[in-house]
């Protein structure tokens, strides 16, 4: 491959392709287009989903799906969803529950509470993971074709 490292390049390909199609989707469902939307975490399809499994797929793909390699990054392919699912996105609903509560106390209660509004980063749904991950597999099947 004329770029490389195979694994890394795809890899990065798929997470590319994914933050795009996020700004796409954001333009069909809500009507508008920002150009921060390539860089946020979250969404529709899962850029880390797509990140992980291209670099599974490709490794396999290269070294064999019996390889402690493949055995290595599939493993860690898992985690990342699994976080991403279930972790980051209950991380999300407690700041969501936090920031209500915050809202409910009189600064004079409490007046050493931050009374700052928390980020809400809320991971993804299981569909957005599937979707991320299908596209990483795709990437990752059709660049290591290409690029023998």
């Amino acid at each position: 491959m004329p770029l490389g490292n195979r694994i890394l390049v795809l890899s990065a390909l798929s997470w590319a392709l994914a933050q795009i199609a996020k700004g796409f989707i954001q333009r069909i469902t809500e009507g508008y287009f920002s150009r921060e939307k390539f860089l946020e975490s979250g969404g529709m399809p899962s850029s880390h989903s797509a990140l992980v499994t291209c670099c599974a797929t490709t490794t396999g793909l290269l070294y064999g799906f019996d390889s402690g390699l493949f055995a290595i990054a599939c493993l860690f392919a898992i985690v990342t969803m699994y976080d991403a699912t279930h972790v980051r996105r209950s991380s999300g609903e407690q700041a969501k529950v936090l920031n209500e509560l915050l809202k409910s106390i009189p600064e004079e209660m409490g007046p050493n509470l931050i009374h700052q509004e928390l980020k809400v980063v809320m991971g993804h749904t299981v569909l957005q993971v599937f979707f991320g991950a299908l596209l990483g597999f795709c990437v990752g099947i059709v660049g290591a074709e290409l690029f023998r």
